[in-house]
């Protein structure tokens, strides 16, 4: 339980109320350094994955709380971001077909996991959370620094990540119904499948 894999997946957890909490306030240093946790939280995710690869240090536990740990930071993070004061902001529909999106795959997930099929992160979803964390990167910042606007690289970013998102989620619920209907699929059904 208390291997660094899932030391990291606690950290990403613990620091969601935190972001969530300076997200409140709008002004440009609560916003820096709620971008800068953001980055930390995100870079956990990498080096937790890394670790647990590397050093053989998966467990049951990590492969159970990874992904709820990302979903509860990027969902957190884009309700808050949909639901403060400050302009410009995102869409308030965008925010929804993203949640509704990790809500949907989180739930095929538990469904395939119940059948007994187990179905990774496929390359598309990947991009999808890489573009997504510097989407949510650039909104948090939502200030221009060095000549570059945050908030527009940001939904710039959000918008590419979106269309990705519903894509995978398209792509996973295939996979994931093809899967347990073969599982459940009589000997004669395969054979002629074959």
């Amino acid at each position: 339980m208390l291997s660094a894999p899932n030391l990291l997946t606690f950290f990403r957890i613990g620091v969601t109320p935190l972001l969530i909490y300076l997200l409140m306030f709008s002004a440009p240093g609560p916003s820096a350094l709620a971008g800068l946790l953001f980055f930390f939280a995100t870079l956990s995710d990498y080096l937790d994955g890394y670790i647990a690869r590397s050093y053989g240090a998966s467990s049951i536990l990590g492969k159970f709380l990874d992904p709820i740990a990302d979903k509860v930071l990027v969902t957190g993070a884009l309700i808050m971001l949909g639901a403060i004061a400050r302009q410009p902001r995102i869409p308030a529909w965008l925010v929804v077909v993203l949640v509704v999106r990790e809500i949907v795959v989180t739930g095929m997930r538990a469904i395939a996991a119940v059948e007994g099929v187990m179905i990774g992160a496929e390359e598309l979803g990947k991009y999808k959370m890489v573009l997504q964390a510097a989407a949510l990167e650039g909104l948090m910042i939502h200030y221009p620094y060095l000549h570059i606007n945050f908030f527009a690289a940001g939904l710039f970013f959000l918008w590419i990540a979106s269309v990705l998102s519903v894509w995978s989620g398209v792509q996973y619920y295939i996979m994931a119904i093809g899967a347990i209907r073969a599982r459940h699929a009589s000997p004669a059904q395969r054979a002629a499948a074959c």
